[in-house]
C-alpha cells in the first residue's frame, strides 16, 4: 500500500503567513501610502473573528475560534457552548493570538450560528476557514 499520494496535513494557520509577508513586501515598495493601508487593514483584521477547524490524529479535530472581544467572559461562552452542542471545550490563552477558544469536532456551523443568534458577533465579522 502506497501512502505517498495522500499528501501532507493541512496547516488551517497557513493563509496568516501569507498575509504578513505580503504586507512586509507592501511596506518596501511605498511608505506614505501603506501607512494609511496598514492601520486600516489591522482594524479590519482585528475585527474578523476567525473560526477554524484544525486535524488532530485520524478523524479528529477541533475548532478553535479566535478574535472574540477581550472583554468577553469566556468561561461563560465556553459553558453555554459545550452544553448546547454536547461537546468538550477549554479557554486557552495564546501570546500572539490572546484568548482561543477550542472545542471537540468540527464545530463551525454551531459556533457561527451559536455567536450570531446571540448577539456577540456580527455575521459581517466572521469568518470561518475551510467551510466547503
Amino acid at each position: 500500500m502506497d501512502i505517498t499520494n495522500l499528501g501532507g496535513a493541512h496547516d488551517p494557520f497557513a493563509d496568516l503567513d501569507i498575509d504578513d509577508s505580503k504586507e512586509k513586501k507592501k511596506k518596501k515598495s511605498s511608505k506614505k501610502k501603506d501607512d494609511a493601508d496598514d492601520g486600516e487593514l489591522a482594524k479590519k483584521d482585528a475585527d474578523l473573528v476567525h473560526i477554524r477547524v484544525q486535524q488532530r490524529n485520524g478523524r479528529k479535530c477541533i475548532t478553535t475560534i479566535q478574535g472574540l472581544n477581550q472583554e468577553l467572559d469566556f468561561k461563560k461562552i465556553l459553558k453555554a457552548v459545550k452544553k448546547q452542542e454536547c461537546c468538550n471545550g477549554t479557554v486557552v490563552e495564546d501570546d500572539t493570538m490572546g484568548m482561543v477558544l477550542q472545542f471537540q469536532g468540527d464545530q463551525r456551523d454551531a459556533i457561527k450560528t451559536f455567536l450570531e443568534k446571540m448577539e456577540i458577533v456580527e455575521k459581517s465579522q466572521l469568518k470561518v476557514h475551510g467551510a466547503g
